[in-house]
């Protein structure tokens, strides 16, 4: 398996693996193909030996602020001061061989600020050995409702 940058084409594959990663927190293929429009710099798939095993995406955008679940953007901020990891998620087959770290080089390699992501379906532990920190405030608490009772905003610092 390897890491490349996603294609329009792959759209349907990525929402196949959303599906499967994410079933309590369900998106529409037209909110992945936004975030690869706005920024195909920082979107990647997972080649599997059947097609997308797995998918990468990130975007710049202000820290605390947590963009809704299956909300369109409309547009990313001018600033490249920080940036959000949308998702990152990998079929049962493509984990626990190295991959999701393999995908993490590629966006750690291409953005040096920090990067913060919603971590649910307990995995905090993972995205705390990636070097996020996990932040707790009320009003953070707030936003991550919609994210299911183990979410967790977390946050990597720059470098």
């Amino acid at each position: 398996m390897r890491w490349r940058a996603m294609e329009a084409g792959d759209l349907d594959g990525v929402v196949a693996v959303a599906r499967i990663a994410f079933p309590d927190h369900p998106e529409g293929r037209a909110c992945f193909a936004e975030r690869l429009a706005l920024a195909p710099d920082s979107c990647f798939v997972l080649d599997g030996a059947h097609g997308v095993a797995g998918y990468l995406i990130a975007y710049p955008w202000p820290q605390g602020a947590i963009p809704p679940l299956d909300t369109l953007l409309g547009a990313l901020p001018g600033s490249r001061a920080s940036w959000y990891l949308h998702d990152l998620a990998l079929l049962p087959e493509a984990r626990g061989g190295g991959n999701a770290r393999a995908g993490l080089a590629l966006l750690f390699a291409q953005v040096d600020a920090p990067i913060a992501l919603v971590s649910v379906n307990e995995s905090a532990s993972f995205w705390q050995a990636q070097g996020f920190v996990p932040q707790e405030s009320p009003e953070l608490r707030a936003k991550l409702a919609s994210y299911g009772t183990d979410a967790r905003y977390m946050v990597r610092p720059a470098g």
